[in-house]
């Protein structure tokens, strides 16, 4: 047969659908190693708030917080969109989607529905969340322990900090499940692993949030 004729029967929608499962695939990822290069970074505080600000210094002098703020709001809405596909708007949609979950005792079909629920909580919080550091810059320590400090700002990151870390460590799971790199054999070590690594972003995120509760300012 000719190799040619080997994809004849692929229709268009199906491999435009294909595309698109990668490009969320690629957000996803880039998404993933935004946020633990953010949360390491952030939680420099914990062995200098004057790294902290050097670290902020060096991203705005070069504009890569100017700049790379906006695009990383505009990567996570692309995200959102390229998911929001499968998800089930229609409550009828969302009724059959939960019967069969309990019917088939699914734990990843759980584990997706989690990365929904979670996703559109973490578009509203993430998008008010950079804003406000990308609309009072420079960025500073003492700035960030004045934000945590005062007002609803406190529990707005207890809420944000584990909500982004489960949605993420879904996501690294799930990709790698989808992908082939996660199969049978392997799957419980990585289920570790990945609780292992939610737990332990987790822990530095409340580190780094009591740092600043507790920060002279």
């Amino acid at each position: 047969m000719d190799a040619s004729t080997l994809t004849l029967h692929v229709r268009k929608n199906g491999a435009g659908v294909g595309r698109l499962d990668v490009m969320q695939m690629l957000s996803g990822v880039l998404l993933i190693l935004f946020l633990w290069a953010h949360l390491m970074l952030v939680s420099s505080v914990l062995i200098s708030p004057k790294l902290m600000d050097a670290i902020a210094w060096f991203f705005e002098t070069t504009y890569m917080a100017q700049v790379g703020g906006p695009l990383i709001g505009l990567l996570i809405f692309a995200h959102f969109l390229l998911a929001a596909r499968k998800m089930p708007w229609r409550s009828q949609e969302a009724n059959a989607f939960v019967k069969h979950s309990v019917m088939m005792h699914h734990k990843d079909t759980w584990l997706w529905l989690a990365q929904v629920g979670t996703a559109l909580l973490i578009l509203i919080m993430a998008a008010t969340h950079m804003w406000v550091v990308l609309t009072d810059l420079p960025i500073t320590a003492a700035k960030s322990a004045a934000r945590v400090q005062s007002g609803i700002w406190l529990p707005f990151y207890l809420v944000l900090l584990p909500l982004a870390e489960i949605h993420v460590g879904i996501g690294f799971y799930r990709i790698g499940v989808k992908y082939g790199y996660i199969t049978k054999a392997n799957r419980k070590w990585y289920q570790r692993l990945e609780n292992y690594m939610m737990g332990g972003f987790i822990t530095i995120g409340l580190l780094t949030l009591i740092r600043f509760l507790f920060l002279t300012v």
